[in-house]
C-alpha cells in the first residue's frame, strides 16, 4: 500500500504543479460552486477555487506526503498494521487538501476539524500515557481555533452566505466582518501554535516521526498562515496587522530562544518550526502576503528534509532522541549528516539554497519598512538564536565522540529512508530559487545601505559563534546557565507556557470541583438530600415500630380508634 500511495501522491503532485505553473503565467482561477441545500435563504453551497496559490500549495503538500509515505515503509517497519497508519495519513491530506480548495468558511470547517481530529490519532498513535496528553492538549488547543470558525460561520448568515471572497468589497463599514476577521485571527493562531497558543506543537512531538515531517512541515502548522494569506484584504481594512505582528514577533523570539536550551532532538526542530511560523506571521501582517506564501513553501521543503534526517537518526540510534547521547554521526551517517546540514544550512539563510530566497529577502523588507526599534531587533535577533541553535545541534550531533554505547552499530543503508531523503535535498537546495523566479517574475531590487544589506550575514555568523560558545562549555560548578538557572527554567520552558496551557488552566476548576463534590456531594447535601431524608424515614419506622411491639395495648388502641373511625365515616 505504501508503493501504491507513493506512486499515485508523487504523480498527482506533479500534474498539480503543472497546472498550477499553467494558472500562475496566465493569471487564471477557475471557481466550481454547486449548490446542497438552502437554509433560511442562505445557500449551504460546495466551493472550491483553483488558483495557482491553492494549486502549487497542493502540489508541495502531496509531494512531500508522498515521500513520508514511502519513507515509513522503512521507518515503521515494526508497526503490526501499517495499512491503518497509511489510511490515517491519507485522510490527512484528504483534510488539508479541501482547506486549501475551499474558499466557502463551511468547506473550511471540514478541512479543518478533519485535520484537528486526525492529528489527534496520529498524536497518540503509540498509545502511552504521555502520548495521550500530547494528544489533548494538541486537540483542546485546535478546539478554540474550531469553536471561532463555528462562530463566524453564524455570524456570516447575516451576509446570506459563506463564500467570504464574495464580500470583499462590504468590509470597509461593516462591524459583522470586524467580528468575522478577529475570530478567524483567533483560530488562524491557534492552529499555527501562536503565543499564548505554542505549548502543543512541542507537546505533538510524541506521535512518529514521518508524522512530524508531514505535519510540522506543510500541513497542520501552516494552515493558519495559509487561511490568513486567503483573508489578508480584511486584515489590511481592520487595522489587525500590529497585533499579528507583535504575536509573531514574540513567538518567533520565544521559540528560538527555547531551543537552544533543549536536548530533544524532535523538539528542537518543532521550536525551530514555530520559530518560522512566527517569521510568517509577522511577515503577513507587514502586508507582503506573497512573501510569506514564498516562505512557506520553501520553509515546508527544507524543514520535511531536517525531520527526515532526524527520524533517519533516531531510528539508527534506537528510537533515542536525546542529542547528548550522539556525536560524530558523519563518520557512521555520512548521506544522513549531508542532507541534515543542507537542511539545518538553508533553515539558517545560507546563499542560495531554499531558505536564503524568502528569509533574506523577508528580512530586507523589515528594514525597508516603517516598524519600530522593537521588531527590528526581535526580527534579525530571532535570524541569530536560528543560527545559534542550528550550530548547536551540528556541534552536538556531528562533532566529538560518539555517546552511544559502548558497542554499537549504525548506518543509513535503509533504501526508503535515503530515497526520500535525496529526493527531498535537492528540492531544499534548488527549489528556493525555482520557486523565487516562479512567484516573482519580474527582477527586484532592495536598495539598502550596506551595514543593512549585510546585517542578515553578520547575525548568522554571530549566532553559529554564540551556539559554539553555548555547547563548548566546561562543566564546573561555575557554569554559565547555572549561575542563570532560573533564565534558563524560563526561557527553555517556552516561557512557561507548557505550565500555563495545562495544570495552571486545569487547577483551579479541578479544585473546584473536588471541593464541592467533598462539601456537597459528599457532605451537607449528602446530609440534607437523599441520604438524610432515607435515614430519617428509617428512624420514624423503627421509632413507631418499637411503640407497637413493646407495648400492645396501644397497638390495640390504634386498631380500635381507626374501627371507630371507619364506622364514624360508614353511618355519616
Amino acid at each position: 500500500m505504501c508503493s501504491l500511495s507513493f506512486f499515485s501522491l508523487f504523480l498527482s503532485s506533479t500534474l498539480i504543479f503543472l497546472l498550477g505553473i499553467y494558472y500562475l503565467i496566465y493569471d487564471y482561477s477557475v471557481f466550481v460552486e454547486w449548490e446542497l441545500f438552502s437554509l433560511n435563504g442562505s445557500m449551504v453551497v460546495m466551493t472550491f477555487i483553483f488558483d495557482w496559490m491553492s494549486l502549487i500549495f497542493m502540489s508541495f503538500v502531496m509531494y512531500i506526503s508522498s515521500l513520508v509515505i514511502y519513507y515509513s515503509e522503512d521507518y515503521m517497519s515494526g508497526e503490526s498494521n501499517m495499512n491503518r497508519f497509511i489510511i490515517v495519513v491519507l485522510m490527512f491530506i484528504l483534510s488539508m487538501g479541501f482547506l486549501i480548495i475551499s474558499p466557502n468558511l463551511i468547506s473550511i470547517l471540514l478541512g479543518w476539524d478533519g485535520l484537528g481530529l486526525v492529528s489527534y490519532c496520529l498524536v497518540i498513535y503509540y498509545q502511552n500515557v504521555k502520548s495521550y496528553g500530547a494528544g489533548m492538549l494538541t486537540a483542546l488547543s485546535n478546539r478554540i481555533g474550531d469553536v471561532a470558525i463555528l462562530i463566524s460561520i453564524a455570524w456570516m448568515l447575516n451576509f446570506g452566505g459563506w463564500n467570504y471572497i464574495y464580500y470583499y468589497s462590504f468590509i470597509s463599514n461593516s462591524f459583522e466582518m470586524s467580528v468575522i476577521t478577529m475570530l478567524i485571527v483567533l483560530a488562524a493562531m491557534t492552529k499555527s501554535a501562536q503565543i499564548p497558543f505554542s505549548s502543543w506543537l512541542p507537546a505533538a512531538m510524541a506521535a512518529p516521526t514521518p508524522v512530524s515531517a508531514l505535519v510540522h512541515s506543510s500541513t497542520l502548522v501552516t494552515a493558519g498562515v495559509y487561511l490568513l494569506i486567503r483573508f489578508s484584504p480584511m486584515l489590511d481594512v481592520y487595522n489587525c496587522g500590529w497585533f499579528l505582528l507583535l504575536i509573531g514577533c514574540m513567538t518567533m523570539f520565544m521559540a528560538g530562544l527555547g531551543a537552544n536550551f533543549e536536548f530533544d532532538l524532535k523538539k528542537i526542530i518543532a521550536l525551530s518550526t514555530l520559530s518560522q511560523l512566527g517569521l510568517m506571521m509577522s511577515i503577513l501582517s507587514m502586508g507582503y502576503l506573497k512573501l510569506a506564501f514564498f516562505h512557506l513553501l520553501a520553509h515546508a521543503l527544507f524543514k520535511a528534509l531536517l525531520f527526515m534526517c532526524a527520524g533517519s537518526m533516531i531510528h539508527n540510534l534506537k528510537d533515542s532522541q536525546d542529542i547528548r547521547f550522539m556525536g560524530s554521526i558523519v563518520n557512521f551517517m555520512p548521506l544522513t549528516s549531508v542532507c541534515f546540514n543542507v537542511s539545518s544550512l538553508s533553515l539558517c539563510g545560507m546563499p542560495f539554497l531554499a531558505g536564503f530566497y524568502s528569509k533574506d529577502l523577508i528580512l530586507e523588507m523589515v528594514c525597508l519598512s516603517w516598524v519600530n526599534c522593537l521588531i527590528f531587533f526581535l526580527f534579525f535577533f530571532s535570524t541569530g538564536l536560528t543560527a545559534s541553535y542550528s550550530f548547536r545541534l551540528f556541534y552536538y550531533s556531528m562533532s566529538g565522540d560518539n555517546n552511544f554505547y559502548s558497542s554499537f552499530s549504525f548506518d543509513d543503508k535503509g533504501y526508503y529512508i535515503s530515497f526520500g531523503m535525496i529526493s527531498l535535498l535537492f528540492v531544499a537546495v534548488f527549489g528556493g530559487s525555482f520557486l523565487s523566479w516562479l512567484i516573482f517574475p519580474i527582477p527586484y531590487m532592495v536598495s539598502l545601505p550596506y551595514y543593512l544589506k549585510f546585517l542578515t550575514i553578520i547575525v548568522v555568523l554571530l549566532g553559529s559563534y554564540l551556539g559554539y560558545f553555548i555547547s563548548d562549555v566546561n562543566f564546573s560548578y561555575d557554569l554559565f546557565s547555572l549561575n542563570l538557572l532560573s533564565f534558563v527554567k524560563f526561557a527553555g520552558s517556552m516561557w512557561f507556557m507548557p505550565f500555563l496551557s495545562t495544570n495552571f488552566v486545569k487547577y483551579l476548576p479541578l479544585k473546584v470541583g473536588y471541593y464541592s463534590s467533598k462539601s456537597f456531594d459528599c457532605g451537607w447535601g449528602e446530609l440534607f438530600g437523599g441520604q438524610g431524608m432515607y435515614s430519617m424515614f428509617i428512624y420514624l419506622i423503627n421509632y413507631i415500630q418499637s411503640w407497637y411491639d413493646s407495648n400492645y395495648k396501644i397497638y390495640l388502641l390504634t386498631f380500635i380508634f381507626w374501627m371507630f373511625v371507619l364506622v364514624m365515616l360508614f353511618f355519616l
